[in-house]
């Protein structure tokens, strides 16, 4: 079997910008599909098997969790593991777990398997609010007694549990899984209404629909669950990831490059593809892959994020730092979370002019950034900085890329596939003396 680290390495990434980007990059797994996705395989007491598995640190810690509570994980290759959840225990110990969003899977995955879990709450990145009550809601309607106990324990039992008709009172892509799962394993006919869209949630129905769960209208505003007894065995796909692939667009359209996205569902893709175009990229969509190419300074737009198959929240920070480059002014409007406005600050160091009124960035575009030495306040702001730091002039450092690398596998070796100057290093190294060193050898 093979072992992977969950212990995530303090790093920081040296940038030197103004290449354009060229060629071709793979997109990997989505990492929010396979969180679902990995909590629910442990509702079977056969062998499932998950292929195209991201290799990034979120869905290590919850191998790692799943693995103490008592299921055999075989870890085949780096994009392929097996998963008997013959399980020992239904409380989730595990530190890491409370670093991380995904955590909350497995309480509806436990919770309809063996009517009780303990699960701690929800963590991740400091972007707002993620609150669970259209979970705790959710699981109350199916039958279940829930509450928060100390420690910051999310705690859920029940004698048994049947079908109900569930209406969330917000669009929640965490509550619409978190109660699917359980709900897959709970007797009668459960609908779900005003559920999440995404393509994440329609993976993970698929998933579960091919262990034997009876699961209709994912991606749909109803979905409709009629409860089985048990789940089989499986050998399921993982789904590409929307937000890596939309990612490598826009830092294909900021600097001026000419990449082929390749492993991607198109449809998936868009809402960005829409917004690349208005502003002036060539994007050319083919059966499973995007070609992103810009030859010049781009125009401005009016962005506000929505649920699927509205712009997501997740590509906010990319498309904010691409169009602090375009011509004009534009506004950016965050409806999903809270606090995700807290890159601005660092893209200000870089010459970036942006002013933040309440859940509006106003943008106005300048002709070019500053590299600067800069932190990653959470994962996809991280990855907006260092496509700032790839159009900017001179060297960036980018700070805290464990972060980063909660959600993207290997993303300095794809950029640098792709023709950008970035290399990851240790914390304690010189950025100076490093940055002398880059320059020497992108001379010989």
């Amino acid at each position: 079997m093979l072992a992977f680290s969950i212990i995530p390495l303090m790093s920081k990434y040296i940038i030197h910008g103004g290449k354009s980007l060229a060629g071709d990059v793979v997109i990997n797994g989505a990492k929010n599909a396979a969180l679902g996705i990995v909590a629910a395989s442990i509702m079977s007491d056969e062998m499932v098997t998950i292929e195209n598995l991201p290799d990034v640190w979120d869905i290590n810690v919850l191998l790692d969790a799943i693995k103490e509570m008592g299921a055999i994980v075989d870890r085949v290759d780096r994009h392929t593991v097996k998963i008997v959840g013959s399980m020992c225990s239904s409380v989730v110990d595990n530190e890491n777990m409370r670093k991380m969003r995904g955590s909350y899977y497995l309480l509806g995955a436990l919770l309809g398997k063996y009517k009780r879990a303990q699960v701690p709450l929800p963590g991740g990145c400091n972007i707002g609010s993620r609150p669970v009550e259209q979970h705790i809601k959710g699981f109350k309607q199916l039958g279940a007694r829930v509450e928060i106990t100390y420690g910051g324990i999310l705690s859920a039992e029940a004698d048994a549990l049947k079908g109900s008709h569930i209406f969330f009172d917000i669009v929640s892509v965490g509550a619409t899984i978190n109660v699917m799962l359980a709900a897959s394993l709970s007797p009668g006919l459960t609908i779900l209404e005003n559920v999440a869209k995404e393509p994440h949630i329609v993976d993970v129905a698929n998933f579960l629909n091919s262990m034997g769960a009876n699961i209709k209208g994912a991606g749909t505003d109803v979905i409709k669950i009629r409860g089985v007894e048990k789940l089989h065995g499986s050998t399921y796909s993982i789904i590409p990831d929307q937000i890596e692939a939309g990612t490598f667009m826009v830092a294909a359209a900021a600097t001026k490059g000419d990449v082929l996205i390749k492993n991607i569902i198109p449809k998936h893709m868009e809402a960005i593809s829409a917004k690349l175009s208005e502003i002036g990229a060539e994007v050319i969509e083919n059966d499973d892959s995007i070609r992103v190419v810009a030859k010049g300074r781009l125009s401005s737009a009016q962005i506000k994020t929505f649920a699927y198959p509205g712009f997501p929240t997740d590509m906010q920070p990319q498309m904010t730092t691409l169009l602090a480059l375009s011509q004009g002014t534009s506004t950016v409007t965050e409806n999903i979370f809270d606090n995700r406005f807290k890159y601005v600050d660092e893209l200000a160091r870089m010459g970036a002019d942006i002013r933040v009124e309440g859940n509006i960035a106003i943008i106005t575009g300048v002709e070019k950034l500053t590299g600067a030495s800069i932190c990653s306040p959470d994962l996809r702001a991280g990855a907006a900085l260092v496509i700032a730091g790839m159009v900017a002039n001179g060297y960036t450092v980018v700070e805290q890329v464990e972060y980063i690398e909660r959600g993207y596998e290997e993303f300095e070796v794809k950029l640098k596939s792709l023709g950008a100057t970035i290399e990851k290093v240790d914390d304690d190294v010189d950025e100076v003396l490093y940055a002398r060193k880059m320059a020497l050898s992108e001379v010989s």
